[in-house]
């Protein structure tokens, strides 16, 4: 069979808030949209939730304006939990805005007890994880941009058979991209199981 070369000329779009799948998070959103626009009026606005639930992907998407942004929090040793405790400090301060994320609400990280109340102080949001069918509609949505069309059994399967955070998601997405060029084949779920067998690049 002759095979293409797929080269990497379509790289992942950068986090935004406007590339940000919603789901349940709709009332977080309207909250960074006023952030970016000025017009947050808090201190500090803390997320929390579980490892691929896309809290990384909103405070990159807000890092751009100006904003202190500290995340993984829980992983913050002595001098940078103290830096992150000036910096809320500040914040109240001068007007400014400080956005971190954690995997747990402030009251349940293991962090001193001063930097735990100060991230409470302002808002606290758990960011949502994606129901399956917002997986499948994110899934459907990034194929199109890649030129791929997925049937509903290869969304169905990919979602049973791969890890489900978006990162991983979008990963799956470049590997059946780079099969089916290089294979010259459409997306099927055959194409599908046998690139899932092939060592991702």
């Amino acid at each position: 069979m002759t095979r293409q070369l797929a080269l990497p000329i379509q790289p992942p779009p950068a986090p935004t808030l406007e590339n940000f799948v919603p789901g349940g998070n709709e009332e977080l959103l309207e909250r960074l949209r006023e952030l970016r626009a000025g017009r947050c009026g808090e201190a500090v606005l803390y997320l929390w939730g579980a490892p691929g639930s896309g809290r990384s992907h909103l405070l990159q998407a807000c890092a751009r304006d100006g904003v202190t942004i500290a995340d993984d929090v829980d992983r913050l040793d002595e001098p940078g939990q103290l830096a992150l405790f000036h910096a809320i400090n500040r914040a109240r301060e001068s007007g400014g805005t400080v956005l971190a994320a954690g995997p747990r609400p402030p009251a349940q990280l293991d962090l001193r007890e001063d930097l735990r109340s100060r991230l409470a102080w302002g808002l606290v949001y758990e960011v949502k994880p994606l129901t399956d069918d917002e997986r499948a509609v994110y899934l459907l949505g990034e194929a199109a941009r890649r030129g791929l069309r997925l049937g509903d059994d290869v969304v169905a399967y990919l979602l049973s058979h791969v890890r489900r955070d978006m990162a991983s998601l979008g990963e799956i997405l470049d590997h059946l991209d780079r099969t089916s060029l290089e294979q010259r084949r459409a997306v099927t779920l055959a194409l599908v199981r046998d690139a899932l067998r092939t060592p991702r690049p």
